[in-house]
C-alpha cells in the first residue's frame, strides 16, 4: 500500500489551466502587475507600495494629495504614472479607480456583517490571502516553471532567515523526501556566504529564499552573494516590489496575516507546497522511489506511531 504522501504524489499533479480575465484576477495581484517594473527608484516604490496598501481609498485623492500621503513631491507622482506606462497621473487615476471600484463590489456590507472579534478578523484575513493566491493559481504556469528549476537543481539551497526560518525548515524537511541533496540555510554572514558559494561549487543552479515581515537585511546581502556566485534565486515573499524582489530571479508575492501580535503564515505555507507538489511532478519516478525507501526506512525504525 502507498503512503498517503505517495499517494498524493501519484494523485495531485498540477496541470495548467487557462489565466483568469484581468477583471477577476485580485485587485493586489493586479496592482503588483501594474507597477512591475524593474527600473523604479525607492521613492517611486513607496508610492506603489502606498496605492496597493490603500487603493479603496488613494485612487480617489488628487495628485496633491497623493504626493503628500506618500511624502513625496508632486512630480514624482507625476514621473511615477509615466514610469508604470500611463500618459500622466490622471490616467493612472482612472485605472486605479476601475481597480478600486472592482475590490469594493466584491466586499460585502459590513452594516450586514456581524462584526468580527479580533481572532474572526486574523481569520477573516487569512483567507483574503488565500482568496488572492487562489486567483494567482489560475495561471500555474510560473509555479510549474520553477518546480521543475528547483528539482533540477543538485544541490538545492533553501534560504530563511529569522522568522523565515521556519518556512524555509518546512520546505527542506519535505523536498528532503524527494530530491538526493537539499541544503538548509537558516544563519546570516558568513555562514551564509560559506553555504551558498559550497552550494555553487557542487553544482548547484538555484536558491529558494523565503522572507517573510521584518525582512532582514542579511537576507538581502546573502541573496546577492548567492547571484554572484552564479545561482538564480526564486523568492518567496509578502512584497512583489522593492530590493529584495530586485535581486531575485522569480518572484512568488502572497499576503501575510498582521492582525495579530505575530505574523500568520497560512499563504506562503500553501504556497511552498506547491512548488514541492512541482517538483514531485518534475520527476515522478525518482519521487515515488525515493518516498518507497523513505517508507521502508521509516517501518524499519518505527519513526511514526501507528494511528
Amino acid at each position: 500500500m502507498p503512503s498517503p504522501q505517495q499517494a498524493r504524489a501519484q494523485a495531485s499533479a498540477i496541470s495548467a489551466g487557462k489565466p483568469l480575465p484581468e477583471a477577476e484576477a485580485a485587485p493586489t495581484t493586479r496592482l503588483r502587475a501594474l507597477f512591475d517594473r524593474p527600473r523604479l527608484s525607492p521613492g517611486q516604490r513607496r508610492i506603489a507600495q502606498y496605492l496597493i496598501e490603500h487603493i479603496t481609498e488613494a485612487a480617489f485623492l488628487s495628485i496633491t494629495d497623493l504626493a503628500e500621503r506618500v511624502g513625496v513631491s508632486q512630480p514624482s507622482v507625476t514621473r511615477f504614472a509615466t514610469a508604470v506606462g500611463f500618459s500622466g497621473y490622471p490616467a493612472l487615476r482612472e485605472r486605479l479607480q476601475s481597480i478600486a471600484l472592482s475590490k469594493l463590489a466584491s466586499t460585502p456590507d459590513a452594516a450586514e456583517e456581524a462584526r468580527p472579534n479580533e481572532l474572526q478578523a486574523a481569520v477573516d484575513a487569512e483567507i483574503d490571502n488565500l482568496e488572492n493566491l487562489r486567483r494567482d493559481f489560475a495561471d500555474p504556469e510560473q509555479v510549474i516553471e520553477t518546480g521543475r528549476a528547483l528539482s533540477r537543481s543538485a544541490p538545492l539551497t533553501v534560504l530563511g532567515l529569522r522568522i523565515s526560518g521556519s518556512l524555509a525548515e518546512y520546505f527542506a524537511y519535505a523536498a528532503r523526501r524527494i530530491h538526493p541533496d537539499v541544503r538548509l540555510v537558516t544563519r546570516g554572514g558568513s555562514v551564509a556566504y560559506d553555504a551558498l558559494l559550497q552550494s555553487r561549487e557542487a553544482g548547484g543552479t538555484w536558491v529558494l529564499a523565503f522572507t517573510m515581515p521584518r525582512h532582514a537585511h542579511e537576507t538581502l546581502t546573502a541573496m546577492r552573494v548567492a547571484r554572484r556566485a552564479g545561482l538564480r534565486v526564486a523568492l518567496v515573499t509578502d512584497l512583489g516590489l522593492g530590493p529584495l524582489a530586485d535581486e531575485a530571479d522569480v518572484v512568488f508575492a502572497t499576503g501575510t496575516g498582521s492582525r495579530l501580535v505575530f505574523d500568520s503564515y497560512a499563504a506562503p505555507v500553501i504556497l511552498s507546497a506547491a512548488l514541492l507538489q512541482a517538483m514531485t511532478d518534475a520527476d515522478p519516478e525518482r519521487t515515488q522511489a525515493r518516498l518507497e525507501d523513505y517508507e521502508q526506512v521509516a517501518d524499519e525504525h518505527a519513526f511514526f506511531l501507528k494511528d
